[in-house]
């Protein structure tokens, strides 16, 4: 399991500017039984573990010589500089399960893509499973080797998931196949069709919501 130390936050107010100049990100530890306290990091070494450890593997927090085990639950980022603003961290029972989004990992060559010119689709990117804390993948990684014509699909069932660990998906569900170019094109054609005709009827719906007065009686 990563570690990362973190300290009991004391600033507050224009304080935490300073701190955040020190390179230091406020965040905050809560949980089931747990009383919510505040805490800085170091940003730098937040962002080593969360490049291993993601957003689905439990951490070590180590606060003032105690270990703590928690998830990283959410991060605040400045949209224009990308930098971190706050963290929060959910301490997790090791005894009860919780449910996280694991990101997939797609890995080799899809013989339908490479020999037959087709294009990789991917359904979806992450998916979101159930287990104790201590058994959370870090990914799930998903072989595209075997897509190798326009009809095979890889499903949810097909996924390699450790035998303590709960998929909430449908297993008949498509996690990745490889579209002909054709289809590609027929895809996107129907997306842009029904782009303009979304665009057609908020139009009409906005013509019919105009109120035409009638004209009065001359006296």
């Amino acid at each position: 399991m990563l570690s990362l130390t973190a300290n009991i936050r004391t600033e507050l107010g224009n304080k935490t500017k300073a701190m955040k100049k020190q390179g230091q990100v406020p965040a905050v530890v809560y949980g089931p039984g747990v009383k919510n306290f505040s805490l800085k990091v170091d940003e730098k070494e937040f962002k080593k573990v969360l490049k291993v450890a993601g957003e689905s593997s439990l951490i070590e927090l180590l606060v003032d010589g105690e270990k703590k085990p928690v998830l990283i639950n959410k991060i605040q980022k400045d949209p224009i500089t990308d930098s971190i603003i706050h963290i929060d961290f959910f301490q997790a029972s090791l005894k009860e399960e919780v449910e996280v989004s694991v990101p997939l990992v797609f890995e080799g060559t899809a013989p339908a893509e490479k020999d037959l010119g087709g294009t990789l689709n991917k359904n979806m990117l992450e998916v979101e499973v159930k287990a104790l804390p201590q058994n959370l993948p870090h990914e799930i990684k998903v072989n595209i080797g075997s897509l190798k014509t326009f009809e095979d699909h890889i499903l949810i069932k097909d996924l390699v998931i450790p035998a303590n660990v709960k998929v909430l998906k449908d297993p008949e569900e498509i996690v990745a196949s490889v579209l002909a170019q054709q289809n590609v094109e027929e895809e996107l054609a129907a997306e842009i069709t029904e782009n303009v005709e979304d665009v057609g009827k908020v139009e009409k719906e906005k013509k019919e919501e105009v109120i035409i007065e009638e004209p009065k009686e001359k006296a």
